[in-house]
Order: structure tokens, then C-alpha cells, then sequence
């Protein structure tokens, strides 16, 4: 995949990520059902398209396990956190994870830092600072960026350890396995609590198949393919993108329209994206 096209296909799976957000308002249920669901959806769509390919299976590895449970962690902190506050607020505060990809790639990868990848990490810093309006654990607003931030970190674990499973896996191989584990490593906690899975209806179902297979089993696919030729670090800036989408459709379909404090720690984070978006690095 040349870099245009990998690019071109982050930002497709960025605007998918962004829409899976407004999910979190319309289906009726618990963080716990809904990614229990989004994942089983696209772990069968998946399943079914490795079945159809001819290409050589790789066997299965035990680290896929863990990025299945990562992948879960993050999904069901994501979705806690839009329900917790606003769409806005849960996705600005998921954009924490491009400072959280910095230190793990220095940890995981002994990449150094450079000027750029540092200021651009400060500028999501700074504009995520920029949203909290008090520090009161009873403010909604504090509990959208506190679950966002649980899903940034594990986001960007999530990046770094995809980086090494490309090199030797097909995405579409990847994204089932996560999608698989992430079910499965959630299953006991709905078997344990029923009332995670609430009542389901009919309208439910089909918003889960939505989510499943348009803003996961495609946009993951998508994503993982792009890591193949971007850095984890310059990918996990591009998601931070993923804010914007969300916002502007948050705002056209759910008319949530965001304060001016929202709007500039946003501007902070917009900026941060489009300079490693405009200038990548490998």
C-alpha cells in the first residue's frame, strides 16, 4: 500500500470510528452490551471473509489474546465515556493517546522523541486540559474525559502493538482475531451480570449490525492496513481527527452543539492532527 493510499485509508477509518460514537446516544444499552455486540458482528463478518480467501492462514499466537482484551477495555470505555457526558467531550478525551504513544513506543520500541512528535503531543495536552470544567468527580463532563482518557491509553497500546502484528499478519487476519477475543473476553462479565445486557430490542439489533460491520469490521480493517506503512504514532495523530467527524455529526444528526471551551481545546487537538497528517513520518 503506498503512503497516499495508507493515509487515505486512516482517515476512511477515522471518520468510521468517529460515527461509531454517536452509537453510544442511540442504542439503550450498557457500554458492556454494545461492544459485546460490535465485536461479535465483526468477528462473524470477518470470520466469514477469511473463510472465502485463498491466502495462506497464519496459525494463531497467544498476544492476540491480549490486544483482544485491550481492544475490549478501550471499546467499553469509549462508549462509558459519550454516555457519561456528550459525544464531544468522549471523543476529545479519547484524543489523549497520541502523548500515551509517545511513551510507549519510547518504552516498547526505544523510538526517540523528536521536536514534533512532542509538540504535537503538548497541543492534545493542552487542549484536553482546556475542556475540564472543575475538578469535581460529580461533574459529568470530569467522568466523559476521565473514561476518555482510559480509552486513549489503551488506544494508543493498542497502535503500538498492532505495529508489530502487521509485519507479519494480513489486517483483515488481525481485526477478527481482536474482534474474537474482545467477544469472548467479555462474555463472562455479562454471563456474571445480566443487567449489563438489559432489555434488547428490535431497533437495537439493527444499530449493533450497523455498528459492527460498517464502523468496526471495515473501519478496523482499515486502519490496521494503514499502520502497515504509517508509524503508530503519525496513525494515532490522523485518529485524533476523529473528534472532528464525530462532532459535526453529533451536531447534524443529534444536535449536540459544543460550548466554546469545547470548541477550542478541539482547535488545539485539530491542530496537533493536521501537522503529522500534512507532514508524516514513517
Amino acid at each position: 500500500m503506498r503512503r497516499g493510499t495508507a493515509l487515505a485509508a486512516l482517515h476512511v477509518a477515522v471518520l468510521l470510528f468517529g460515527f461509531a460514537g454517536l452509537f453510544g446516544k442511540w442504542i439503550d444499552l450498557s457500554p458492556v452490551a454494545i461492544v459485546l455486540g460490535r465485536a461479535s458482528v465483526a468477528a462473524a463478518v470477518l470470520g466469514i471473509v477469511l473463510l472465502k480467501t485463498r491466502a495462506v492462514r497464519r496459525p494463531f499466537e497467544l498476544r492476540l489474546v491480549t490486544n483482544g482484551a485491550v481492544l475490549a477495555l478501550h471499546w467499553v470505555s469509549f462508549f462509558a465515556a459519550i454516555q457519561a457526558s456528550t459525544v464531544a467531550i468522549g471523543l476529545l478525551g479519547f484524543a489523549s493517546f497520541p502523548l500515551f504513544v509517545l511513551i510507549l513506543e519510547w518504552l516498547l520500541l526505544r523510538r526517540r522523541w523528536t521536536a514534533r512528535k512532542a509538540a504535537t503531543a503538548l497541543l492534545v495536552t493542552v487542549g484536553l486540559v482546556a475542556l475540564v470544567p472543575s475538578f469535581s468527580w460529580s461533574d459529568p463532563t470530569v467522568q466523559g474525559i476521565a473514561w476518555g482518557l482510559v480509552s486513549g491509553f489503551t488506544f494508543a497500546l493498542l497502535a503500538v502493538l498492532n505495529r508489530r502484528l502487521v509485519a507479519s499478519r494480513r489486517a483483515v487476519d488481525v481485526a477478527f482475531w481482536q474482534n474474537l477475543t474482545a467477544a469472548l473476553c467479555l462474555l463472562p462479565f455479562a454471563w456474571a451480570t445480566p443487567a449489563a445486557l438489559g432489555s434488547i430490542s428490535a431497533r437495537d439489533v439493527a444499530l449493533i449490525l450497523v455498528l459492527g460491520l460498517v464502523c468496526t469490521a471495515l473501519a478496523h480493517t482499515l486502519f490496521i492496513a494503514g499502520l502497515r506503512d504509517i508509524s503508530a504514532h503519525t496513525a494515532s495523530v490522523i485518529a485524533a481527527l476523529e473528534p472532528v467527524y464525530g462532532i459535526v455529526l453529533a451536531v447534524l444528526l443529534l444536535g449536540e452543539i459544543p460550548d466554546l471551551r469545547t470548541l477550542a481545546g478541539g482547535a488545539l487537538i485539530v491542530s496537533a492532527a493536521f501537522v503529522a497528517t500534512r507532514y508524516p513520518t514513517r
